[in-house]
Formats: C-alpha cells, sequence, structure tokens
C-alpha cells in the first residue's frame, strides 16, 4: 500500500473512531439527563413545597428520608432551604447517607442500571494516610438484586463508599463511592474491597486532581 492510500485509510480509521466517540458521549450525556430527571421527580412534590414557602413539619419529610432513593436529595433540598431541622434523626447517621449514596450510584446506566432490592452495611474499615488527616473511612455494603435483572445470579456483591474523615457529617459528599459488581467470595472480603477502593479510585482521583488541577472546575 503507498503512502497516499495509507493516509486515506488512517483519515478514515480517525473518522469512524472519532463518530463511535461521540456517540458515546452523546448516549452518556442523555442517560445522564433521563436519570436526573428521574431522581428529580421523586422529590418534585417536597421540591414544590419548599419553593412555594408551604409550611412542612417532620411527618412530612420521614417518607422521602426513609427511602433510600431519596434520602440524599431530601436532605440537601432541606439543606439548601435551611431546614434540615425536619430531617428526621435516626436518619442522620453517615451510614444512611453512604446507604443512599450507594443505591443512586447504583442505579445509574453505566453501572448496576438498577437500585438494589436489597443492600446491608457491613463495616466501617479505616485506613492510614499521610498527615494530617490520620485516618479516613470507608463503608462497605452489600447489595444483591432480584431476577430477572441480569446481575440477580451474581448472588451477594460489595459496595465501598468514601472516603470519610473523622470530621465529616453524615451528608458531605463522598468521592469514591465503587462497587466492582462481581460476586462476595472469600478473596473478596469487606477490609479488602475497601483497600482496593482507596488504592484504584481514591488515590487516583486525588493524584489526577494534583497534576491536572483545572479539572476540579469540572467535577
Amino acid at each position: 500500500m503507498d503512502i497516499p492510500s495509507i493516509i486515506v485509510l488512517t483519515a478514515l480509521v480517525l473518522t469512524m473512531a472519532g463518530h463511535i466517540v461521540w456517540r458515546v458521549i452523546v448516549s452518556f450525556r442523555k442517560a445522564t439527563r433521563q436519570e436526573s430527571q428521574k431522581r428529580f421527580e421523586r422529590v418534585k412534590l417536597l421540591c414544590d413545597q419548599l419553593q412555594l414557602g408551604l409550611p412542612l413539619v417532620q411527618s412530612d419529610i420521614y417518607n422521602y428520608a426513609k427511602n433510600r432513593l431519596t434520602r440524599e436529595a431530601t436532605f440537601q433540598l432541606l439543606q439548601n432551604s435551611h431546614l434540615t431541622n425536619l430531617f428526621p434523626e435516626e436518619f442522620y447517621t453517615i451510614e444512611k447517607a453512604a446507604e443512599s449514596n450507594l443505591a443512586n450510584w447504583l442505579e445509574f446506566p453505566t453501572e448496576l442500571g438498577t437500585y438494589p432490592d436489597e443492600i446491608e452495611h457491613l463495616k466501617k474499615v479505616s485506613i492510614a494516610v499521610e498527615e494530617p488527616i490520620h485516618f479516613v473511612h470507608y463503608h462497605v455494603y452489600r447489595f444483591r438484586v432480584n431476577h430477572p435483572h441480569w446481575a440477580a445470579t451474581q448472588g451477594w456483591m460489595l459496595g465501598v463508599v468514601g472516603p470519610y474523615t473523622d470530621t465529616s457529617k453524615p451528608y458531605d459528599h463522598p468521592n469514591s463511592t465503587f462497587s466492582r459488581l462481581g460476586n462476595i467470595s472469600d478473596a473478596n472480603l469487606p477490609d479488602e474491597e475497601a483497600h482496593w477502593v482507596h488504592e484504584n479510585i481514591s488515590l487516583c482521583r486525588v493524584n489526577r486532581d494534583r497534576r491536572f488541577p483545572a479539572l476540579l472546575y469540572f467535577h
């Protein structure tokens, strides 16, 4: 093959690759918009009540806080309206906040694609880090879904939420929520999974942000 033909072929391959990447980006953005709309619809009534300044009592909030899919968004809405005193105390814990964060993360189309039918908190795993934080903490959950979802055959899977510090508040945003969506086995224990997320997700993100600080503006 002569050089001009190679150049033309290379250009065609790059054009096709660029088109594929663009389609993936468009699909991802569409999925993101659809997911955001679905989550908004779940708390729309509460949002409307807050925007209209209608009087609310804790009983109006309870079912939103009880539902792991609306719990995190509910607290954020109340926080924006300076009404966090209405949020039920039993759900104002890092464990309950992290559970809601994980459920919403799993529902995203690029992850599990649905919320778990069952989810249980297993343990808090603390990991020593550099000064001055001393330790960071991850909360590990197990979850599973029912048939006919494709992951039903996986049984119980592990999910990790964190990192938190000793000064973290329950609804501070954890930036390294993750699950490998694999079946729990003897070689995949909560402590090991938390360390894997710390080393492969959290630390990678920290190193990336240090190398490319401008990306922080797009988080």
